[in-house]
């Protein structure tokens, strides 16, 4: 498995690319913004872009979507259908955020509407990636429709902003629940297995076996004051 990480946005987001090496398939996981290093690593390392994933529907996750689905346009475009309340509102969601229009237009986001979602995917279901097969799980509780991605023969798991190296996911943005998203953590990270690599939305990568042992959210360490973490 080739995995490839671009940093964008002022929200430092890790957006990625997961190739199969056996057949040059791959898929993007949370375009943030656009970029010509994204698309250009894709048609320089002839890779077959099948689909743009996105984990959920926040700004810094999706900001890239239109401009690289206009690059690769035979790729899908995939999220969680419960996650289309916020999709459908990319251009408002810096006002969601409680940016002015002068602060959103100096981060550089100003969107168009979002492209229309190819269709949707569900908790449970297998999507193939070459000889690579990716286990969708429904996470809610950082948002009302995040999914998480996991490759079991790779030991990995991509969990956009549901887990973090240390934390876990803020739960004051509308479709946030501080205790649904533990629940999910619990049932639907955790119990991957201690040996999976934890590639997250934004920080450094960990494995569920840390976390389990030494985030202070899964220990109970902390509860966070207003239900947010990061």
């Amino acid at each position: 498995m080739i995995i490839k990480t671009f940093v964008l946005t002022p929200f430092q987001q890790n957006t990625r690319v997961i190739a199969c090496e056996e057949t040059k398939r791959a898929v993007c996981i949370d375009p943030g913004e656009p970029s010509a290093e994204l698309s250009n690593y894709v048609r320089d390392n002839d890779l077959v872009l099948q689909a743009i994933i996105l984990t959920h529907g926040h700004l810094d996750h999706i900001g890239g979507t239109r401009a690289l689905a206009a690059a690769c346009p035979d790729a899908e475009i995939l999220l969680h259908a419960d996650e289309m309340y916020l999709y459908e509102k990319l251009q408002q969601q810096p006002l969601i955020m409680g940016l002015s229009p002068e602060q959103a237009r100096s981060m550089g986001m100003e969107y168009d509407p979002a492209p229309n979602p190819t269709r949707f995917l569900n908790d449970g279901e297998i999507y193939e990636v070459g000889n690579l097969r990716f286990l969708v799980r429904h996470v809610p509780g950082h948002t009302l429709g995040h999914i998480v991605l996991a490759e079991q023969n790779e030991k990995a798991v991509f969990t956009g902003d549901c887990l973090f190296s240390g934390s876990i996911g803020r739960t004051d943005l509308p479709g946030g629940d501080y205790a649904q998203l533990i629940g999910s953590i619990r049932e639907k990270v955790l119990t991957l297995g201690d040996d999976f690599t934890v590639y997250c939305g934004h920080g450094p990568e960990t494995t569920i076996g840390r976390e389990r042992l030494t985030n202070p959210f899964l220990t109970g360490v902390y509860q966070p004051a207003g239900g947010r973490a990061v």
